[in-house]
């Protein structure tokens, strides 16, 4: 059995082992350890293993280097032309120097609060509450610039900041609904007219492109009766031309050419005319005619 020396030196190695071993550190990825000798910073342990001096170094703070997201809650503002409205902002940022954060600032996270509400109401301040409602990337830009200029100092790096939700009075948001209301059906009426008004000038362009093609087709139906007509006319002429033609190469005598005017004088004559003047050669050739119609009797 162990003696109270024995016992009292086990105790002191245990108790140097438990020391040691919770002198020993591992940093994770993503993280860094500001430590502090004697109460004065010392240094900042990056990934991986590290020893602290026992009752000599201390872990002053873990700081997580990942972004992080900073939801405020809403908060008043007033605009240019006196609205009063409620807007919520959300924060994104990330921390670049772990030194600068553990000592820069008693508390951070409510100084970048306080910050962003008094920069979001400097910026809505001089704004009118169309101009809110309609320029959110020009308010998120601003607000990061100075959000980002001001935390510096802090180890702080603001990469984005978003309005999340602006809330004006429950009066406004009811003018507002009844305007978009009242546009979205003018906008409807205009595009119906537009309608109707295409529909008819199609429908007018049709009836004129019709009656073009009647027209046409008239004209052309028009044309080719003409022109059949006028070469049944040369046909006509030509044939007529062609027996006058045969006739004189026959060279006939008077009593041939008697007997033709004879015949035409006959074709005349079986028209609708009521009186009929019969020329001195035809009613001589009749004369002959009757000769020789009573010679070939006897």
């Amino acid at each position: 059995m162990p003696g109270p020396l024995e016992f009292v030196l086990i105790l002191l190695v245990l108790l140097i082992i438990v020391i040691v071993a919770r002198s020993i550190r591992v940093v994770q990825q993503a993280r860094a350890y500001v430590i502090e000798r004697l109460g004065a910073y010392s240094t900042t342990w990056g990934v991986g293993l590290h020893f602290k001096i026992p009752f000599i170094e201390r872990v002053a703070k873990v700081v997580s280097l990942k972004e992080q997201v900073a939801d405020f809650p809403p908060q008043p503002v007033i605009t240019k032309d006196n609205v009063t409205m409620q807007i919520d902002t959300v924060v994104y940022f990330e921390i670049t120097d772990p030194k600068l954060y553990t000592y820069g600032i008693e508390n951070p996270m409510t100084a970048i609060e306080n910050l962003s509400a008094t920069t979001l109401r400097n910026i809505i301040g001089d704004l009118e509450l169309d101009q809110c409602l309609t320029s959110r990337d020009i308010i998120n830009s601003k607000m990061r610039s100075i959000l980002d200029v001001a935390t510096d100092p802090w180890g702080i790096k603001v990469n984005r900041v978003e309005l999340k939700n602006i809330l004006p009075p429950k009066e406004i948001q009811s003018a507002m609904e009844k305007q978009m209301k009242a546009e979205r059906e003018r906008r409807e009426a205009i595009l119906k007219a537009e309608g109707e008004k295409r529909a008819a000038i199609l429908s007018a362009e049709g009836e004129k492109e019709s009656a073009i093609l009647r027209a046409d087709a008239k004209k052309q139906a028009a044309i080719l009766e003409a022109e059949g007509r006028a070469e049944a006319i040369l046909k006509v002429q030509q044939a007529t031309a062609e027996g006058l033609k045969l006739l004189n190469d026959a060279n006939p005598n008077d009593a041939v050419i008697r007997i033709r005017a004879l015949e035409a004088f006959a074709a005349a004559a079986n028209g609708q005319a009521t009186k009929i003047i019969i020329p001195s050669e035809i009613q001589g050739l009749a004369g002959l005619a009757q000769g020789i119609v009573e010679s070939v009797k006897k």
